[in-house]
């Protein structure tokens, strides 16, 4: 006997509905807060209905709605008093339930159909990688999704400081005078000087020195620089006067937060090697792979032996190919899914890079696909 538990799960509470193989529903239905007691309960109302219906095998389907169904998918899947039914827990990707969805033309969008339609895919089979929950493996992959979350943070907040940039100095990111625009000197730069105007009149010797300054003399030609940087000043559009003071203190306080990201960045990555320190592996002998991308693709595969082949994984990471075909026309360029984990494809992807760049073997390939 199979036991088929559709859960919607929310902020406040979840809903949930039991359906055995054939599709009837064979429990009524239950609602319960989305906090302990209440998944207590719960756990407790399965294990009633299980019991009474002698069911061997159960599965529960839920979405992966944010962070709000988390506990209460830690709490299935290593329940005890679930144990002796062999809970398998899912969580799909929106969008797998809202093109499943599709099928049914007449039913209508609420919380309890939902609960019916996640149901129903579960009995369809086919179904993901079991997200059975290792919890040896949380305090890693907490840690290496944060990192996700603050370089995707600093990416947002450099691209946003650089719309302010072209605004004040806009001929500087279009000649690209510094090779780095958010180093140091280009902050002295940008924050010394209130205008590009201020640049253009300061004396070529002068600028030098203070390039040569604030640079810690690594410039190789520093009056081939200070030449192009007067120039880019010369050549700037000039800005209303009132504009120069918003523009400087936004400048000044988004490369703060870009500074202060940074040093946050830096101590995650301490706790990150610090704890796959309790992980013996192989990927950390190839070259290139640091501790970072091997913590990110550890965290999120878990245990490899869930997995049938490299297909499976490829599958998880959301790095496969869609075929389009039709009669004799298969098409060459298709689109990637990005259906899977999407920190798994990012570690994945920086590995790759990280890679290639350190193994001349994978350097010329990479070469040969890019050409």
């Amino acid at each position: 006997m199979k036991l088929f538990v559709g859960i919607d799960v929310s902020m406040k509470d979840f809903k949930a509905r039991m359906f055995d193989a054939e599709g009837e529903e064979i429990a009524k239905r239950i609602r319960c807060k989305n906090d302990d007691p209440g998944a207590e309960s719960f756990v407790k109302y399965l294990v009633e209905i299980c019991g009474a219906n002698e069911v061997d095998s159960l599965r529960i389907g839920m979405e992966s709605t944010s962070v709000y169904g988390w506990h209460l998918q830690m709490r299935l899947a290593g329940e005890p008093l679930l144990a002796s039914f062999h809970p398998q827990v899912y969580v799909f990707n929106p969008k797998v339930i809202a093109n499943f969805r599709k099928q049914y033309v007449d039913i209508p969008k609420d919380d309890w159909f939902d609960c019916l339609v996640i149901a129903d895919r579960l009995r369809f089979g086919r179904l993901p990688e079991s997200c059975q929950v290792d919890f040896r493996y949380l305090p890693l992959q907490r840690l290496t999704r944060f990192r996700y979350h603050l370089i995707q943070t600093i990416t947002r907040e450099k691209n946003y400081f650089l719309t302010n940039l072209f605004l004040k100095f806009n001929t500087i990111c279009q000649d690209k005078v510094l090779s780095d625009i958010f180093g140091a000197t280009s902050e002295a730069i940008l924050t010394e000087f209130l205008s590009p105007e201020e640049i253009a009149a300061r004396p070529l010797d002068e600028l030098i020195d203070f390039l040569m300054e604030k640079g810690k003399s690594h410039f190789s030609n520093p009056e081939a620089t200070a030449k192009a940087l007067k120039h880019a000043a010369a050549c700037a559009y000039r800005l209303h006067g009132s504009l120069l003071e918003p523009l400087n203190l936004i400048l000044a306080t988004s490369l703060q937060t870009i500074r202060t990201l940074e040093q946050q960045v830096k101590s995650i990555d301490k706790a990150i090697e610090k704890e796959l320190s309790h992980f013996p592996n192989t990927l950390q002998s190839m070259p290139g792979m640091g501790p970072v991308c091997t913590a990110g693709i550890i965290a999120e595969i878990g245990d490899i032996h869930r997995f049938d082949n490299e297909k499976a994984v490829a599958k998880f990471a959301g790095l496969t190919w869609r075929k389009h075909q039709s009669g004799e026309f298969e098409a060459d360029d298709t689109p990637l899914t990005k259906t899977g984990n999407v920190y798994l494809r990012y570690y994945f992807v920086m590995a790759a890079d990280s890679v290639r760049k350190w193994d001349p073997r994978f350097a010329e390939f990479y070469a040969r696909k890019f050409k």
